[in-house]
């Protein structure tokens, strides 16, 4: 089986940015994407929406279009619409296409399969009308239309980047409802100075803030005891802020609670992870050059621990170089140099972590909470499974089938593990997470019968 020098799974900005610095480097690349155009979930369907939807979506967005014109003008071989499946032991990669599959080798690994956004386990969540904040933006890219009721819940970034690009299309938000309080504030201030480094970071943000009050976007801040409330589908929002009880009727409701890296394909391969406590989820562990603990096998994007577009696309470029480095190129110097971007641009990071920390409801939810939307399972359930001898996400998988539907843990993994830590006042890194086992997506029995080798760069795709 022939083996590309670097196989990249994923196509956004550290996906792409790998592709082309490698393949500009003289290295055999193929990479792989779900989506059947690159751009990833913050650059979605960069090359296919309208100017006039662009110009909504803002700046940030628009930048995509160098990289992804970069990353069409390279020799790397592109694979879209490849849903990988499995990952082997010797870096051969299954994946499905076009109704069948097929397999790729290679002899470096880089894993750009970016973020998923945090489960946000509150009662209401699973009703009709609610969805994530990610979500509604995809919508947003795709249609360019949504309601004109939505209620924004939650906290992070990404809630007031998406109201800001609501006022813009025309429709904002009927409110935001933030589980931000004083005390976040106070404590993120120790991290200010640091800060200050990422200038224009905060400058972006205070604009959107601004934007919203012109707007007369009301915010709730410090709300707490929120409950999304309908029979059929969601009908309103009640929660506590500021020591009076609100209730905002709507009947579109997007949540969000910042995002954690999707760990599916590193905890398939048996990387080590670790619990970041300031991201307060579970990252791979890396070293300098973004490698995993398992040989030949990087991590970049927000994969790698959350930091967004720009580092992740200064991480993709990094571990190009790093495999090119070991395939014979001079590239310490350029590694160096980026390594110096990266701790820059991530100089923000703490700062932002400390004051967009996710509520303590949606970590530790009450016990008559679904978790696991797949199998119906409640967080008081988990806590009894607990209390009757299970200790970790494995053996509780047992007694209850959480993280064996479709999503295969992905929605509820995160607060399963929490909330076994909180039961058993240990920490979530002594906890740990699902044990994962291919087909990392549903799959056809037609598509895994139809297994083929993997294609080589003189056959067509």
């Amino acid at each position: 089986m022939n083996a590309c020098d670097l196989a990249i799974i994923g196509a956004g900005p550290a996906g792409m940015a790998a592709a082309t610095e490698a393949a500009n480097a003289g290295l055999s690349v193929i990479l792989l994407d779900e989506q059947p155009v690159p751009g990833g979930q913050v650059y979605r369907a960069i090359e296919t929406v309208p100017e006039e939807r662009r110009k909504i979506l803002g700046p940030d967005y628009q930048k995509g279009i160098g990289i992804a014109e970069a990353f069409r003008a390279c020799k790397a071989t592109y694979i879209p619409e490849a849903t990988v499946w499995n990952i082997n032991p010797d870096l051969s990669i299954d994946y499905s296409r076009n109704g069948g599959s097929a397999q790729v080798s290679t002899r470096h690994l880089l894993i750009a399969t970016g973020a998923v956004e945090r489960p946000t386990p509150m009662p209401g969540w699973t009703l009709p009308g609610v969805t994530t904040a990610g979500a509604l933006q995809i919508l947003l890219k795709a249609h360019g239309g949504i309601g004109d009721d939505v209620v924004l819940v939650g906290s992070g970034p990404l809630l007031y980047l998406l109201a800001q690009q609501m006022i813009v299309a025309g429709v904002p938000p009927k409110a935001i409802v933030e589980t931000v309080d004083r005390e976040r504030y106070i404590k993120a201030a120790r991290h200010l100075c640091s800060a200050l480094t990422a200038l224009p970071y905060l400058r972006k943000g205070m604009s959107m803030m601004r934007q919203i009050r012109r707007a007369g976007v009301p915010r709730y801040s410090g709300a707490h005891d929120i409950r999304i409330e309908g029979s059929q589908r969601a009908d309103a929002v009640r929660f506590f802020a500021n020591g009076r009880a609100h209730h905002i009727e709507t009947s579109s409701v997007a949540l969000h609670q910042g995002v954690v890296p999707n760990q599916q394909a590193t905890r398939l391969l048996g990387c080590d992870h670790v619990w970041n406590e300031s991201q307060r989820c579970f990252v791979p562990k890396l070293d300098e050059f973004l490698e995993s603990s398992v040989e030949n096998v990087f991590v970049a994007g927000d994969g790698a621990g959350v930091a967004g577009a720009k580092s992740a696309e200064i991480r993709g470029r990094l571990v190009a170089l790093r495999v090119a480095g070991r395939l014979g190129s001079d590239t310490d110097a350029e590694i160096r140099a980026l390594q110096r971007q990266l701790r820059r641009d991530e100089a923000i990071r703490p700062f932002l972590e400390t004051l967009y920390a996710p509520s303590d409801e949606v970590m530790v939810p009450g016990d008559d909470v679904l978790v696991c939307r797949c199998e119906e399972v409640t967080a008081g359930a988990i806590r009894e499974a607990v209390d009757l001898g299970a200790p970790g996400p494995n053996q509780v998988k047992s007694f209850l089938r959480s993280g064996m539907g479709p999503c295969q843990g992905r929605m509820c993994g995160l607060t399963v593990s929490t909330i076994i830590a909180e039961r058993r006042s240990e920490d979530p890194g002594s906890i740990g997470y699902y044990r994962l086992r291919p087909p990392l997506k549903p799959l056809l029995l037609s598509e895994l019968a139809q297994l083929e080798r993997e294609p080589t760069r003189d056959e067509p795709l």
